[in-house]
């Protein structure tokens, strides 16, 4: 096992000159002209954007040299309301011009489909296959306001149609092509789209899988659907029998010749993404983001918190139905050249994604904590086999990062490069904490707070806390969702966030913002365990159980139990092996020495699944349903609903 480093030290810390270049520290220089600030480091910076969002967010239009008609003279209005302000009322702007920046000949998007495809488009040839969609969907009788969708995996042609979807204002809303039929239904049954762009298969692990019997029962049920354009992956020229109003992609761009896109400049807070929540509880959430508030938050996070430069390689491992994917997109409008990966991670070899980084010449190298853990555990060391000449940060999230994890991207993937664990949701399409270029990395933490927020930590009153507590933002911030869909007096939409805390963003992770001014995140405030009264985030359970070898994985409740709460914990053994008295006891000591005697479980139960959302988060809260006799929602929401089956009625539970 990797020894980690003293507490007292950092993993990482910036050069003199790094920090000089750094773009945060050029914007810095920008907002001490604009605004007469003294900001002579970043926590100053911090400190004045935390409680000046406004002036930040006027600074970062300028910086991000945003493209519109106007900014207009307003920056905020009600900016008191959470919700309720909005951000740059007279703006008029088009997300995919900000995007689509450059026609040159250097690359736009980078692409490799497992073993199976490689290409490349340049800037100049993804602004045109943009014009020819979006002339073909204006042909169409597409609208502002439409909603055009994807049943795809993350290729070019993805890209290409959110791009020229959103070019003349519709909303572009995407899943993954591993969606099961109710899954996608779930989500857009809610939206009634009228175009669906879907690829005719995917490559995973290895194996060809098909689509199209996916899309003839998806298209069937969707009656607001006008038109379906199937995009070739797997074959040249797919078979569209049975499939309605379907045309190739190739014929449906063919009759429209590249030329200048004519962009449709709309208000700020104009619809752009519809996201959805996991769904395990009911319908999937339908979450309304705008235009300008994206755009805004996402140049925020790759200038100033990533650094983004012209030119960049930007890689993140995503599908299409993780806003992760979103979030890559929104690199082009920095100027980036994005790489996309579609397909396993492990397929050949756990090597896969390292050898794309160096086959790429990535820069910034983004993927989940999951993997990461994945990676330690089968053994896989680039550090050894792999240049990584260019990677200078590497990015986690989707779960809170490991201390461990952290030991290990060090030994083992390149001991000279920031590790940046990032948080924040679908719900923002954003962070609330988040890397940046100019802190040391420290062991286990997020190096600090997002820019122009003011992101908290309260506690059951509703008061800033030191200890632990719920993580919330106590102002209003542009990536805050116009609304939800179809909830027209916004009472699910408040329920959501501020019915806890009014006027405050409550976001439902647990949490402590630590001594050098970054974050622990412990888990969800929701599934936190709370044995004798005392709250136990499960992140803290798993960062210890899930260093032991034997464990794949693990999932934590609560069971309520003589009028307490006990800590019930499952584990996933790696390579066929059986759960016994000695494994348990050490599983049971490693808590007991590492955290607290209330954190250790009254019982540990081996189980041979544990149970997925479909963009791949364990599923506590359906767990504990079940093991409470309760029923789950929605199972279709779940990646693997079968799991489920594993914790009816354990004998286990019952004493």
């Amino acid at each position: 096992m990797v020894e980690p480093v003293a507490a007292d030290r950092p993993l990482w810390s910036p050069s003199p000159e790094a920090v000089a270049a750094a773009n945060v520290t050029v914007f810095a220089r920008q907002v001490a002209r604009d605004w007469g600030a003294a900001l002579p480091d970043f926590m100053a910076l911090s400190a004045w954007a935390r409680e000046n969002p406004p002036q930040f967010f006027r600074s970062l239009w300028t910086f991000g040299g945003v493209i519109a008609d106007l900014q207009g003279e307003v920056i905020v209005e009600n900016f008191d309301r959470l919700p309720g302000a909005r951000w740059f009322p007279g703006a008029r702007l088009n997300f995919a011009e900000n995007l689509l920046r450059r026609r040159d000949a250097s690359p736009a998007l980078i692409f490799q489909g497992e073993d199976r495809v490689h290409r490349q488009l340049s800037h100049a040839e993804l602004y045109d296959r943009v014009s020819q969609l979006a002339q073909a969907l204006a042909a169409e009788g597409i609208q502002p306001g439409d909603r055009v969708v994807g049943f795809m995996p993350n290729m070019p042609e993805t890209v290409v149609a959110m791009l020229a979807a959103t070019s003349l204002g519709a909303v572009w809303s995407s899943c993954s092509p591993d969606f099961g039929v109710q899954g996608v239904m779930d989500r857009f049954g809610q939206i009634a789209p009228k175009v669906l762009i879907g690829a005719n298969g995917y490559y995973y692990n290895g194996k060809e899988h098909d689509s199209l019997a996916r899309l003839r029962q998806i298209t069937a049920q969707l009656p607001s659907l006008k038109r379906l354009i199937v995009v070739p992956y797997t074959v040249a020229r797919p078979e569209l029998t049975g499939l309605g109003n379907a045309v190739h992609w190739e014929d449906y761009l063919a009759p429209h010749r590249p030329g200048p896109i004519a962009f449709r400049r709309l208000p700020f807070n104009h619809p752009l993404y519809i996201m959805y929540s996991s769904g395990t509880t009911g319908l999937p959430k339908c979450m309304v983001h705008g235009a300008g508030g994206t755009l805004l938050q996402h140049l925020k996070e790759h200038l100033l918190h990533t650094d983004v430069k012209p030119g960049d390689r930007l890689f993140y491992f995503t599908t299409c139905g993780w806003m992760m994917w979103n979030w890559l997109a929104s690199g082009l409008a920095s100027q980036a050249t994005l790489v996309l990966y579609d397909g396993s991670p492990f397929y050949p070899t756990g090597n896969a994604l390292f050898d794309l980084a160096d086959r790429a010449q990535v820069d910034i190298f983004g993927t989940s904590a999951k993997f990461l853990d994945a990676a330690n555990k089968a053994e896989v060391h680039p550090i050894r086999t792999h240049k990584l000449p260019r990677v200078r940060t590497i990015l986690s999230t989707g779960s809170p990062l490991a201390p461990a994890s952290f030991d290990y991207v060090y030994s083992s993937v390149k001991s000279d490069v920031r590790l940046s664990s990032i948080s924040g949701g679908t719900d923002i399409l954003g962070c609330f904490a988040a890397g940046v270029p100019v802190l040391p990395v420290w062991r286990g933490e997020i190096q600090t707070l997002a820019l122009g927020m003011r992101v908290e930590v309260f506690d059951d009153t509703g008061k800033p806390t030191k200890d632990k507590g719920e993580l919330v933002c106590a102002s209003a911030f542009p990536s805050v969702p116009l609304e939800f869909w179809n909830d027209p007096d916004g009472k699910k939409f408040h329920a959501a966030y501020f019915d806890v805390y009014p006027n405050v963003w409550r976001h439902g992770d647990w949490c402590e913002i630590t001594p050098h001014g970054g974050m622990i995140i412990y888990g969800r405030s929701d599934a936190v365990l709370n044995p004798g009264g005392v709250r136990i985030g499960t992140a803290e359970i798993y960062r210890q159980v899930e260093q032991l070898e034997e464990i794949e994985e693990a999932l934590c409740i609560g069971q309520d139990w003589e009028s307490d709460v006990r800590v019930i914990l499952f584990v996933r053994l790696r390579g066929g092996r059986t759960l016994d008295d000695a494994l348990r006891d050490r599983i049971k000591k490693r808590i007991r020495d590492n955290t607290t005697p209330r954190h250790v479980p009254a019982r540990v139960i081996q189980v041979s699944d544990i149970p997925r959302t479909i963009s791949g988060k364990i599923t506590e809260l359906a767990v504990r349903d079940i093991v409470h006799g309760r029923p789950v929602k929605n199972r279709d929401a779940l990646a693997n609903p079968e799991a489920l089956k594993l914790f009816e009625s354990l004998p286990e539970l019952q004493s």
